[in-house]
C-alpha cells in the first residue's frame, strides 16, 4: 500500500511538472523577443546635411516641408486684427504730419536733416503698411485692403497694384535665377553685355540705393516693359484696370504736389516730401537687398536655384532676417522676413512669434539675425558693403549656383 501510494504522487507530480511546461489551451501566450536591431534615432542634427568641412550644407533639400512649417505656428498668428492694423497705420499718418508740422513751423537749418531722416523713415513705414495689404495681410477685406494700399502707396509715389502683382511674382519666384523679380542675379552672359553706367547703377554704392524709382519705371536688367503700363508682360489682362486705377491714384497724387508746390514755395516742398521721398527710397533699396544678400557668416554664399533644384521652400529658406534695433516697430518687423517670405498671409504684428514658432523645426536653416550693437543699426553697414563688393553674377548654367566677383569691376 506505501508502494503504491508513493508510485501515485510520484505520478501526479511528474503530471504536474508536464502541465506546467505546456502551454495553457485557450490562455494567450506573451512572447517576448528583445529586438537587437532597433537603432537608437539620430540627433536632430544629423538629419540635415553637411558639407565636407562639417558645415550644413543649406543649398541642399531641407528635411522638413513647408507643411511642417505652417503646422508649427499657432493658429492666432494667422488671425488679421483690424483694429490693430487701422491703429499702426493711424499712428504712421500722425506722426507723418506731425513731423511735417513741426518742421514747417520751425523752419532752422538746424532742423531739417533730422526731419528728412525721421520723415523719409516715416515714408518707408508707409510703403510697409501698402505692402501688406498687397499681401491682403492688412485685413479680411480685399476692398479695404486695396483701398488703403493704394493711399500710402500714392502718397510716396509708388503704384500699388503694379508693384502689388510685380511682387507677388517675386514671392511666387523668389531664389530663382530667372524667374524672381527683384534683386535677382544676372548671368555671366548678361553681365557681360551690360554697359558700365548699368553695371554701377545696379552693382555698386551708394547709386543702387537709388534704383527702385527706376526699376519701377523700367525693371531691372534682363526684363522690359514698366509697372505703369497695363500691357506689360507682368500683369494679366484681367488685371489691367487694376493697374490703370493705380494710375490714376498716382496722377492724383502729382496734383497734390503740384498744388503744395504752389501754395508752399518750390523749396519748402524739397525739404518736406522730396528729400524724404529720397531717403525712404534708400531704406527700400537697402532692407530689401540685404533681405537676400550678405549673410553675416563670412564663410557663407546665399544659394540661387533653376530647374527642378528651385522650390517655393528651397527659396524662401534662402532669405534673411536682420535685425533693425529701434526702427524694428517703426517699420512693423519687415525685417522678420523669412516667415514672411513663406506665408506672407501672417499680419506683420504676429511675424515675431510665428519666426520663434519655427525655428525648432528649421534648424541650422534659420540664420540667426546679429543683434544690432545698439538702437542704430550700425552693424549692417559690413554685409552691405562686402556684398555689393562680391555678389556681381552668377554662372549661366547650373541649377544650384553662387554670386561670383568681377575683380575688375570696383578698381
Amino acid at each position: 500500500m506505501q508502494c503504491l501510494a508513493s508510485n501515485g504522487l510520484r505520478a501526479q507530480a511528474i503530471t504536474r511538472a508536464r502541465r506546467s511546461h505546456a502551454p495553457a489551451v485557450g490562455r494567450r501566450t506573451v512572447v517576448r523577443v528583445a529586438n537587437v536591431a532597433a537603432v537608437p534615432e539620430a540627433p536632430a542634427a544629423d538629419r540635415f546635411k553637411r558639407k565636407p568641412d562639417g558645415s550644413f550644407d543649406l543649398s541642399a533639400p531641407p528635411p522638413f516641408s513647408l507643411a511642417d512649417l505652417r503646422a508649427a505656428i499657432p493658429a492666432h498668428c494667422w488671425e488679421k486684427n483690424l483694429f490693430k492694423s487701422m491703429a499702426y497705420l493711424a499712428l504712421d499718418v500722425g506722426v507723418v504730419f506731425g513731423l511735417a508740422a513741426v518742421a514747417y513751423t520751425v523752419d532752422e537749418w538746424w532742423l531739417w536733416p533730422m526731419y528728412w531722416l525721421a520723415q523719409g523713415t516715416m515714408f518707408w513705414a508707409l510703403f510697409v503698411v501698402g505692402h501688406d495689404c498687397g499681401h491682403q495681410s492688412f485685413s479680411n477685406n480685399k476692398a479695404l485692403n486695396d483701398f488703403i494700399g493704394n493711399i500710402t502707396h500714392a502718397s510716396i509715389l509708388v503704384p500699388y497694384h503694379g508693384w502689388r502683382i510685380s511682387h507677388r511674382t517675386h514671392h511666387a519666384n523668389h531664389g530663382h535665377v530667372e524667374n524672381d523679380e527683384s534683386w535677382y542675379p544676372v548671368t555671366k552672359s548678361m553681365y557681360d553685355k551690360l554697359e558700365p553706367m548699368s553695371r554701377i547703377g545696379r552693382l555698386s554704392l551708394p547709386w543702387a540705393l537709388f534704383a527702385y524709382p527706376f526699376y519701377l519705371w523700367k525693371r531691372s536688367p534682363g526684363k522690359t516693359g514698366s509697372h505703369y503700363d497695363p500691357n506689360c508682360d507682368l500683369f494679366k489682362p484681367s488685371e489691367r484696370n487694376d493697374v490703370l486705377t493705380t494710375d490714376a491714384y498716382m496722377v492724383g497724387m502729382l496734383a497734390v504736389l503740384a498744388a503744395c508746390t504752389i501754395k508752399l514755395g518750390p523749396l519748402a516742398m524739397i525739404n518736406l516730401y522730396v528729400l524724404p521721398y529720397w531717403i525712404n527710397v534708400v531704406w527700400l533699396d537697402v532692407v530689401t537687398y540685404l533681405h537676400h544678400h550678405g549673410p553675416h557668416d563670412l564663410k557663407e554664399k546665399m544659394p540661387w536655384y533653376r530647374g527642378e533644384e528651385w522650390s517655393y521652400l528651397r527659396g524662401g529658406l534662402s532669405t534673411l532676417d536682420r535685425d533693425y534695433g529701434i526702427f524694428n516697430k517703426i517699420h512693423h518687423d519687415i525685417g522678420t522676413h523669412v516667415v514672411h517670405h513663406l506665408f506672407p498671409q501672417i499680419p506683420h504684428y504676429n511675424l515675431c512669434e510665428a519666426t520663434e514658432a519655427v525655428k525648432p523645426v528649421m534648424g541650422p536653416y534659420y540664420r540667426e539675425p546679429v543683434k544690432s550693437p545698439g538702437p542704430i543699426p550700425t552693424h549692417l553697414i559690413e554685409p552691405l558693403v562686402r556684398s555689393f563688393g562680391n555678389d556681381h553674377f552668377v554662372a549661366d548654367q547650373g541649377n544650384i549656383v553662387f554670386y561670383e566677383t568681377d575683380p575688375k569691376f570696383n578698381k
